[in-house]
């Protein structure tokens, strides 16, 4: 997920909620979809090894054009017909902007995602970090603000039902450093998650974070079982010609079908990340069939998250694309 810092200037929330039991409030139910309007016919879960739910990072442009509200996620996720919807914390940032409480701020946004959730039949999975600090920094006093940061989704991820939060490990440049730190700042949002049932789980996102090494050995000296990974098909570049982390030309490469390999093992999650597609409906960049075998033979049976982030289609084609190639190869796989 290419998610630069489209919202820097957001205000965020800036405090924990675990102790406040975060109440739902109503949302609006209007504009629900009539019968028919999902774009399968079939269940969407129907003849798959896995479930399907939508990355609320494939309709960003929308949202940050002010195109879409976020809080109807839900109802273009049950439109397109998926099951489980993955947020991301950042499409969210005005929601703080506008209120002086951050508290109160939180707590209705959580209230009204419930509850569109509910009407529409949909599955919190998860939330998408970005943008909280640097968890694998050596500077201890960044590190532990950017826990702090984190902690406030934890809650709310548990308010919503999701299994987990996905972080980015960003900090220090020097392997063995950014190795310790991780391991350090994943096992403390573990212990605080524990008790709200809610995983840390790190996707591939970058730098020492996409070498299917690194993270493995990460998770090995972590232990811990509400750690994961959340391994996206399309995030391998380890370094760019800038040095920047998003910017530039890619400049080196992991191999992204064993990069998946090595990470299904800690999966809680799967990111089936689209770029572009042939005439025949197939991603030209990445191998979906290969792809998907390898998650298969893992024993993944959990939600494939569906994140279109394409230039040449526009978001609901690139969606309902991925969507189609998703269950077009799975059945072949089965068959």
């Amino acid at each position: 997920m290419d998610r630069r810092n489209f919202l820097r200037n957001s205000a965020r929330a800036g405090l924990a909620l675990s102790a406040l039991g975060l109440a739902s409030c109503l949302g609006n139910k209007e504009n629900k979809p009539e019968e028919g309007l999902q774009a399968a016919g079939e269940s969407p879960n129907e003849g798959l090894f896995f479930k399907l739910s939508l990355a609320q990072w494939s309709l960003h442009k929308a949202i940050l054009e002010k195109k879409m509200d976020p809080t109807d996620f839900a109802i273009k996720a049950h439109q397109y017909g998926f099951e489980g919807l993955e947020y991301v914390n950042q499409l969210y940032g005005e929601f703080f902007q506008n209120d002086s409480n951050s508290l109160n701020a939180m707590k209705k946004l959580v209230g009204t995602l419930n509850q569109k959730a509910k009407d529409y039949g949909m599955q919190n999975v998860l939330i998408m970090i970005d943008n909280e600090g640097a968890l694998s920094s050596a500077d201890s006093k960044l590190q532990l603000q950017a826990i702090d940061n984190h902690k406030k989704w934890m809650d709310a991820a548990h308010e919503l039902g999701c299994h987990s939060i996905r972080v980015n490990l960003f900090g220090d440049e020097r392997e063995e450093v950014w190795k310790d730190k991780s391991v350090e700042s994943l096992l403390k949002l573990a212990d605080y998650g524990k008790p709200l049932n809610v995983n840390v789980i790190v996707e591939n996102h970058g730098g020492f974070s996409s070498n299917g090494v690194l993270i493995t050995g990460v998770m090995k000296m972590a232990n811990n079982p509400h750690c994961g990974i959340l391994p996206d098909f399309g995030n391998f570049c380890l370094k760019r010609d800038t040095g920047d982390v998003w910017e530039g030309n890619c400049i080196e490469e992991y191999d992204r079908y064993l990069g998946v390999s090595q990470m299904m093992p800690y999966a809680k999650g799967v990111s089936a990340k689209s770029f572009d597609f042939d005439i025949a409906g197939n991603e030209t960049l990445i191998d979906f069939k290969k792809m998907l075998k390898i998650v298969k033979h893992s024993g993944f049976e959990g939600f494939i998250g569906t994140e279109y982030e394409g230039d040449r289609m526009q978001e609901e084609e690139g969606i309902l694309a991925t969507k189609k190639l998703l269950i077009k190869t799975a059945k072949e796989i089965n068959s």
